[in-house]
């Protein structure tokens, strides 16, 4: 293997377009080497009894020919492997090249803003005794692992490479399953909403959660289907001691899964009680208005019937003051009718 410049990026900070690359190293006499010189590399890949993580970290943007260079002048990666790696949107997979696997794996965040879900996909090859990373972006699972071992350094990576996988594994599982508690408390949100307040904004939150719950739940699909074969089929990289790790990951993933599966139940009970809730409101206003157009019915009619003539020229009558009972009766009864109503709809529980 030959020996490259490696950016060092321990207690520094770089430009984001900078990619990061982080070496930690465990050597064969169990010595923690939290920041691993990177000339030094090549001599520590060559030591069997030791573990070396390589992380590396390229911006958002895209990949860059460093990257590229460690992958494929270091390790000396397959390069189909390489090109997989170097692009995104891959469904979780997972590869045998005999003395090193390749997998893709996504830990899942929602976005609390637009309730959009957000993958950040992980692509890791695992060798005897390395393992890459390799992400565009911060990985706050990876950073937290990396922590981990800083705090205690002598026993978090005495285990080899195969099982700091499965710890990275299990944390972007872990994170994956907080968006779900997010999705979960966002529909309750809803739900409060649409009982106080319902409007159009609350149908979108709906449709929002219910595209980010149907993407998350097509990701863990494949996920479950490379953890399960981390745990059952015999990789060379992959010890049989460790393999009931991975075994626990998946009871994981798949218990998740179930839950991601009634989420979209509370997603699709949460649009009935929407509308319910807007045809319960469509049908209070309809007999609001026809209360209101009963109660002025008798006042309609008896203004169609006699016309409200009552002070006009008539052929017979030179004065209006006959007329004066009359047009203080009708008025009399047009002002009676509409509380009548009222209250006989009041007495039959009709609001």
């Amino acid at each position: 293997m030959t020996a490259i410049a490696l950016p060092s990026v321990r207690g520094e900070t770089l430009d984001p377009s900078t990619p990061k690359v982080r070496i930690l190293y465990r050597d064969g006499g169990g010595a923690i080497h939290l920041d691993w010189s990177r000339e030094d590399l090549e001599a520590a890949l060559q030591n069997a009894d030791g573990t070396v993580w390589v992380d590396v970290e390229d911006p958002v943007d895209g990949p860059t020919e460093l990257a590229e260079k460690i992958l494929r002048d270091v390790f000396h990666f397959h390069p189909l492997a390489i090109e997989d790696a170097l692009k995104e949107t891959h469904v979780p997979k997972i590869d045998d090249w005999g003395d090193y696997l390749y997998l893709v794996f996504h830990a899942s965040a929602i976005d609390p803003e637009t309730d959009h879900l957000v993958l950040q996909e992980l692509d890791v090859f695992l060798g005897l005794n390395f393992v890459v990373t390799y992400h565009n972006g911060a990985a706050a699972f990876l950073d937290e692992d990396r922590r981990a071992i800083e705090r205690d350094p002598r026993d978090r990576m005495k285990d080899g490479a195969d099982h700091l996988l499965f710890r990275f594994l299990e944390r972007a599982v872990d994170q994956s399953l907080k968006a779900i508690e997010v999705l979960d408390e966002r529909i309750d949100d809803v739900q409060d909403q649409i009982i106080a307040r319902p409007n159009s904004e609350s149908l979108q939150d709906i449709f929002r959660i219910k595209r980010s719950a149907i993407h998350l739940q097509k990701t863990f699909g494949p996920q479950r289907e490379v953890l399960n074969k981390l745990a059952r089929d015999p990789y060379k990289p992959v010890k049989e001691a460790h393999r009931i790790y991975f075994r626990d990951v998946y009871d994981h993933i798949v218990r998740i899964h179930d839950i991601s599966e009634s989420l979209r139940d509370l997603i699709a009970g949460t649009l009935d009680t929407y509308l319910s809730v807007m045809s319960n409101r469509t049908n209070e206003i309809m007999k609001t208005l026809t209360l209101v157009t009963v109660m002025f019915m008798p006042m309609s009619f008896i203004v169609g019937f006699w016309g409200m003539n009552f002070f006009g020229e008539p052929l017979a009558f030179r004065s209006p003051l006959p007329r004066l009972p009359l047009f203080l009766g009708s008025v009399a009864v047009m002002c009676l009718s509409p509380i009548l109503m009222l209250v006989y709809a009041r007495r039959r529980g009709w609001f």
